[in-house]
């Protein structure tokens, strides 16, 4: 049997923004298929790190690796279309409806009609909306939960093993932000890709994630289950930044 590729792998990377490193000699291994949310205050490195998975940033030294590849060598157009993307601004395009936001990607790489249709109407069933009502629609006539809904499909579109998300539910109400978390999970049950996402909400990033990364200063300080961390939290800063409320909870 052939070794299990790594999805994403930083081997001694280097990030400055000229006031100092954001991230030095940097090494992280994420695994494929599971949700791995990354947590951590402020400026910790936490978006620096997502964006030089798909080249949005390019580090100073070191090397990222995508599934075995380094992607300072693909194509950055080629590597982001292969790499879903979901931010808090979903970024639908307004005079596009439904059906041409979630297909644009594999339509510009080539796919045809029929089967962009069929992909549609199989993300749409996939998280929780009737094609034959919402595939038409434009996306100032969606709830945000909606346009947020069809951003993750968007992202599922042209298939990819990994999925980026950058803070992509904190601008819901809260009760959508739940039920986002919850079909999350168990969309990835079913699709298996991996989802690097990141969060300012430790709740959000405990309830999701398969492991956890926490980072201060651009250094990991811990990384393992939810569990591992309340459990074991390793050191005063994991206990304080998660919360003496949530290490009760979890012991009752």
């Amino acid at each position: 049997m052939g070794v299990d590729v790594a999805a994403v792998q930083f081997k001694q990377v280097t990030k400055n923004y000229g006031s100092g490193n954001v991230l030095e000699n940097f090494d992280l291994t994420i695994p494929s298929g599971q949700i791995v949310t990354i947590i951590g205050p402020s400026g910790c490195g936490k978006t620096t790190l997502l964006k030089m998975i798909n080249r949005l940033i390019e580090p100073e030294s070191g090397s990222v690796l995508v599934e075995g590849q380094e992607v300072s060598t693909l194509n950055p157009v080629e590597l982001r279309r292969n790499i879903g993307y979901v931010i808090q601004q979903i970024g639908l395009f307004p005079h596009m409806t439904i059906e041409q936001n979630i297909s644009i990607v594999p339509r510009l790489k080539g796919e045809k009609k029929k089967d962009l249709v069929q992909r549609t109407e199989e993300l749409l069933q996939l998280i929780g909306l009737d094609p034959q009502q919402f595939r038409s629609r434009y996306p100032h006539e969606l709830s945000g939960g909606q346009q947020q809904r069809i951003g993750v499909a968007r992202a599922l579109a042209s298939n990819p093993s990994i999925i980026l998300m950058d803070e992509p539910f904190s601008a819901l109400d809260p009760i959508s932000r739940v039920q986002l978390q919850k079909e999350l999970i168990k969309l990835n049950e079913k699709v298996q890709k991996t989802i690097v996402f990141v969060t300012h909400d430790i709740d959000e990033a405990l309830k999701i994630a398969d492991q956890v990364i926490l980072l201060k200063d651009g250094f990991i300080i811990q990384t393992g289950t939810p569990a591992n961390l309340l459990e074991a939290p390793a050191s005063d800063f994991v206990r304080e930044f998660l919360g003496a409320e949530r290490f009760e909870q979890y012991s009752i």
